[in-house]
């Protein structure tokens, strides 16, 4: 005991270790020759910890894990478990959050702090004090209410996440505040953050739901993940025949927004027109294929049943696809189809919502975990060059409709100032063109000599997108591809001419066709086989047309204003007649004097 009182904190640290020595051990260390003072203690055996260094007994001892540095502008969001301790992740959009710098990504103010008792409105003050008023009368309540707030009531009150300035402004008014913001941040780098995660043949299972737009499709689809999956796939399938460790990840291809196809489109037939461009997109092997619509819930338990199956009690699912294709609104569907506790992600129509990595838990059984990734960026989208507002025209968010035309070789139709179609030779006397895009787009049909004045006199006029004459050249040079189709039937389309991000022109003759297709350079256009076969039952007619949606609202629109100038004319004529009146009266009264 006096030993202990007169060594420090550091070197008694080696006396009580002795408690976990033999008595043996014990006598043979004190007995020692080279250990004649026992207060001065002798190397200890290997099994007995050694006392700190020098060094390292400035820094007291802890459990706790050391936390990294402060993390830089990335899109790892809160993938790592270690990671997401130290920093705040906004729960909408994945981006590293910060309340310093409201010029930097992430930026958020902090929630003031509220009393408990403010929802039980007792820090207001009655106005009539007389004892014959009731507590509820006096708060202006007259009937009495069936639960009445306690304390108990409100803080069990769930409260709301606290989410960057980004993503309150667009929950709360559809748009980005400062766009400028995300340029900050690098690109997504699948490779790097989630590629070598599923290429890895060690680990938890994978399952990659391939999330792709139904009215977009080619332009959603990601060929680059396709490939790099498939590749992964044949790899980690071969090591695990030959007995080697194997994690072969598993593709479920969800086709979001069916919503949005017309209900005359054949369920049977549009599957098999999925896998067959999903061959082409460079899928090898899909594991299954759902076709689902977030909004109306459609698909969606065939979907979670599929993948709970699938993702085992311990498996990591990653939600995978281009900008914009659903895959936020999808997860927050299926949490409320699933009933689990989850946040609720940033649902917008603006390209790019989610900016990092968002780990959702609670969703399937087990230690599964569902991990929301940003879109993937497709250059080759023509949305990627518009503004907020001209996305606004383009993104389609009602039940296609088509408008359909019959033409004449040497004959053009223009869709919006984004695409045209000539048709420059034909077998035929007339094709039938049909138009799938945003009813918000005006069209136009003429003949082709006068498709250059068209560009020159109408582009960011009358036929926005683009909007204003200045934005015409900032999206880029006008290009022209040409096409060669064939069909064998009048009475439904043959093939599509789609262009990424925009819509597609379906082509409907029995017989051959020479094509050109106008765009901006860069935008990607491909020939397909027709995805939707029908036609309208009536034609556009010749020159500037739009749909009926915009019509309708031009004619309200003008009937108020109408409305508006009859109400001032008959204002006008009153006060007119009021002071023809009051002059005459006056005259009279003149004349009488």
């Amino acid at each position: 005991m006096l030993i202990a009182r007169k060594l420090s904190a550091l070197k008694l640290k080696p006396i009580l270790s002795l408690r976990f020595v033999s008595p043996l051990q014990r006598s043979q260390l004190f007995s020692s020759p080279s250990c004649s003072n026992p207060r001065i203690l002798c190397p200890l055996p290997s099994a007995i910890p050694l006392p700190l260094s020098p060094s390292s007994s400035s820094q007291p001892f802890s459990s706790k894990p050391t936390p990294p540095e402060s993390p830089l502008l990335t899109r790892d969001g809160n993938y790592s478990e270690a990671t997401s301790r130290f920093s705040l992740v906004c729960p909408g959009c994945g981006v590293h959050m910060q309340d310093t710098n409201p010029k930097h990504p992430g930026f958020f103010v902090k929630p003031s702090r509220k009393d408990s008792n403010y929802r039980l409105l007792t820090h207001l003050v009655p106005v009539d004090d007389e004892s014959e008023c009731s507590d509820l009368l006096k708060r202006g309540l007259v009937m009495e209410p069936e639960h009445q707030k306690s304390e108990e009531n409100v803080n069990e009150k769930a409260q709301k996440p606290t989410v960057c300035s980004r993503c309150h402004s667009l929950r709360h008014y559809g748009k980005v505040k400062d766009p400028a913001l995300e340029n900050l941040l690098p690109d997504f780098d699948f490779d790097h953050t989630i590629g070598r995660r599923l290429v890895s043949t060690t680990g938890t299972r994978s399952v990659v739901l391939l999330v792709v737009d139904a009215a977009d499709f080619d332009g959603s689809f990601p060929k680059k993940v396709a490939n790099l999956v498939s590749a992964t796939i044949e790899d980690n399938s071969t090591a695990w025949k030959q007995g080697k460790s194997g994690n072969v990840p598993r593709v479920v291809l969800v086709v979001t927004k069916i919503d949005l196809l017309p209900s005359s489109v054949s369920p049977t037939r549009f599957e098999h027109w999925v896998r067959q461009r999903a061959r082409e997109g460079g899928i090898n092997k899909i594991t299954s294929l759902h076709m689902v619509s977030a909004i109306r819930d459609w698909g969606l338990k065939s979907l979670v049943e599929d993948v709970i199956d699938l993702v085992g009690p311990r498996g990591n699912v990653w939600a995978v696809g281009a900008q914009n294709a659903g895959k936020s609104t999808l997860i927050n569907s299926i949490g409320k189809h699933v009933g689990g506790k989850i946040t609720q992600l940033t649902e917008a129509p603006v390209p790019g919502t989610t900016l990092g990595i968002i780990r959702v838990e609670g969703m399937f059984p087990g230690q599964a975990k569902l991990f929301d990734t940003p879109g993937l960026l497709n250059p080759h989208q023509i949305t990627t060059r518009l503004t907020r507002e001209e996305q606004k025209l383009v993104h389609i968010s009602k039940e296609l409709k088509p408008r359909t035309y019959r033409i004449k070789a040497g004959h053009t139709i223009h869709v919006a100032g984004l695409m045209r179609l000539d048709l420059e030779e034909t077998s035929v006397d007339t094709i039938y063109v049909t138009v799938w895009a945003s009813p918000y787009l005006p069209l136009h049909m003429g003949k082709t000599e006068n498709a250059s004045k068209i560009l020159e006199d109408h582009f960011g006029n009358q036929l926005q997108p683009p909007i204003g004459k200045d934005r015409v050249a900032e999206l880029g040079k006008w290009v022209r591809r040409e096409f060669h189709v064939c069909g064998s039937s009048w009475d439904s389309s043959c093939m599509d001419a789609a262009a990424a991000g925009l819509g597609w022109f379906a082509i409907g003759l029995k017989g051959e066709a020479v094509l050109s297709i106008w765009t901006y350079e860069g935008i990607e256009v491909v020939l397909r086989s027709s995805v939707i076969p029908d036609r309208s039952n009536f034609f556009e007619d010749a020159g500037f047309t739009v749909s009926k949606i915009v019509s309708k609202a031009d004619q309200a629109a003008n009937k108020s204003l109408d409305q508006s100038e009859r109400k001032k004319k008959k204002g006008d004529s009153k006060v007119h007649v009021l002071a023809e009146t009051s002059a005459s009266k006056a005259r009279s009264e003149c004349d009488s004097a």
